[in-house]
């Protein structure tokens, strides 16, 4: 199997986060894979994917950068999404939910009311 086949998923998701001066190349057995993802959430969302692959290790040698630093990134709620699970997938820990909160007070009265569909900002880890 072709690696640009093994890790189609990895390129499609590069897609959908609109990676910009991306491309990648399979070259001496292994796929090499750059751009630039607005936020750094995106570009660790692109890492994640990529390490669902056995053997990644030695196949991939990627260069993912983001060009916005001013924040992690964005988040947009999800049925049964809480603040805590958020900040506990996104920020390696349930107990920074007061974090997401706080940068998103200008749409949130309270942290345990959030709706489907808000877009929130997610601090820097």
């Amino acid at each position: 199997m072709a690696l640009g086949d093994k890790y189609a998923d990895v390129l499609a998701l590069s897609q959908e986060l609109g990676v910009k001066d991306g491309n990648w190349k399979e070259e001496g057995g292994k796929i090499k894979l750059w751009g630039k993802a607005e936020y750094q959430l995106d570009a660790n969302r692109l890492w994640d994917k990529i390490k669902e692959h056995p053997g990644w290790e030695n196949e991939v040698v990627a260069d993912l950068q983001a060009t916005r630093t001013d924040v992690y990134g964005y988040h947009t709620v999800k049925s049964g999404d809480t603040l805590s699970g958020i900040a506990k997938r996104l920020l390696g820990s349930a107990n920074r939910y007061m974090d997401i909160f706080n940068v998103n007070k200008d749409q949130l009265s309270d942290p345990d009311k959030i709706k489907v569909g808000q877009k929130l900002v997610i601090p820097k880890p």
